[in-house]
């Protein structure tokens, strides 16, 4: 019964944040034409405004973020061209971003620097994983393979906590930059105000939540491996 609590409790510390970010989200995408600009247009504008004329806009199918070491705005297809309130405040909160940038914020360089550490330490532990049965089984020691399994369970929980510790830039570029700039250009409705700090507050953790969705590749290899 305890055992599974725990497994529960997990499962919701794993799954919880990703399902809500998500559902926030898709929640507010609708109506798509509630503004009048595009994620797109409002980036550009909001950009133009703070004389980042050099920061570029595209779509991606890489998830929304602004790309600091080449100056580039990424937001998704929807992002990019509805006039949700999704759009709208997904968009000023990645401009919020390259306003840290333009600012050299610290926070912004240290999660750049560790984003860019903890992506070949990703592949490795992915590696681990996917050797750990043949390490067992070559060596004819299974202790091994288990030693490789954890080292990968290990290496793949890194991204859980380089994502925790970027979340000062999140939340700075959610709400001491992003919010500030909606109500300043009064982009925003008025009954909108609170719904866009929730999706601010979704956007400020879609790192997190992607870092602890991929735990789950984790249970899956486990149940892999215990075939």
């Amino acid at each position: 019964m305890h055992l599974l609590l725990l497994i529960i409790l997990l499962l919701a510390l794993v799954v919880g944040p990703s399902l809500w970010v998500n559902a926030v989200m898709s929640r507010y995408r609708l109506p798509r034409d509630r503004y009048q600009k595009t994620g797109g247009e409002l980036a550009r504008e909001l950009l133009d405004a703070a004389g980042l004329h050099d920061v570029r806009t595209e779509t991606t199918e890489a998830g929304d973020h602004y790309d600091p070491v080449h100056k580039v705005l990424r937001l998704s297809s929807a992002n990019y061209n509805e006039r949700s309130l999704t759009a709208v405040t997904v968009a000023a909160h990645e401009v919020g971003h390259a306003l840290q940038d333009a600012q050299a914020f610290g926070p912004l360089r240290w999660r750049t620097r560790l984003i860019q550490w903890v992506r070949p330490v990703e592949k490795v532990g992915a590696v681990m994983l996917m050797a750990s049965p043949f390490a067992g089984a070559v060596a004819r020691a299974p202790a091994l393979g288990l030693l490789t399994f954890l080292g990968g369970i290990l290496t793949l929980g890194s991204a859980v906590v380089v994502h925790a510790l970027t979340l000062p830039a999140e939340f700075d570029a959610s709400f001491v930059r992003a919010l500030p700039l909606l109500e300043r250009r009064r982009v925003l409705r008025p009954e909108d105000k609170g719904r866009a700090r929730r999706l601010l507050t979704a956007a400020a953790l879609t790192y997190v939540s992607g870092a602890l969705q991929s735990l789950l590749n984790v249970a899956r290899w486990w149940r892999i491996l215990r075939r």
